[in-house]
């Protein structure tokens, strides 16, 4: 799978960029996919809906089956790596747009806003590749427009080598 992480810290517009490139990039032809990684443990079925009955009560994977999704319940044990577990459904994408996963495999740009208050992320770590703002900033990595999309998404192609 070619990984892109877009990540920052809250509040920086990680979720609107992400869907600013998943529908550029898919209106270029590119056959996109997306994950979004939460560092907090949550439920993500409804406790008491059959789904959750199912798995509560040992069937690994439970699946959700409607006339227009299909949703899959994989538990995780131990260390196991979900990008891993996840990968036969994306190996034939162009490319997989994940939103957050700091530390996550593939290559990362982090989107980062002044208003926001906070640093960004990117001094701290070396495997940041750019900054992406439209804000003044004085950092040691490239800075990608924000606003221009299409200028955005040129450099990531070249990032992830995808003609």
């Amino acid at each position: 799978m070619k990984l892109l992480h877009v990540i920052g810290r809250k509040n920086n517009g990680k979720t609107k960029l992400v869907v600013d490139i998943i529908k550029e990039l898919t209106e270029r032809g590119l056959d996109i996919g997306s994950i979004k990684h939460s560092s907090h443990d949550h439920e993500l079925d409804k406790p008491g809906k059959d789904s959750f009955l199912h798995r509560e009560a040992g069937a690994s994977p439970s699946t959700v089956i409607t006339p227009t999704l299909t949703a899959i319940f994989i538990p995780r044990r131990g260390d196991d790596e979900p990008l891993k577990i996840l990968s036969p459904l994306y190996e034939n994408k162009d490319l997989v747009v994940v939103e957050g996963y700091l530390e996550g495999p593939g290559k990362k740009i982090e989107v980062w806003r002044n208003h926001s208050g906070e640093p960004p992320i990117a001094p701290e770590r070396n495997d940041i590749k750019a900054i992406v703002t439209d804000d003044p900033i004085d950092i040691d990595c490239p800075v990608w427009p924000r606003e221009d999309i299409k200028t955005l998404c040129d450099h990531i192609l070249k990032l992830m080598e995808i003609k």
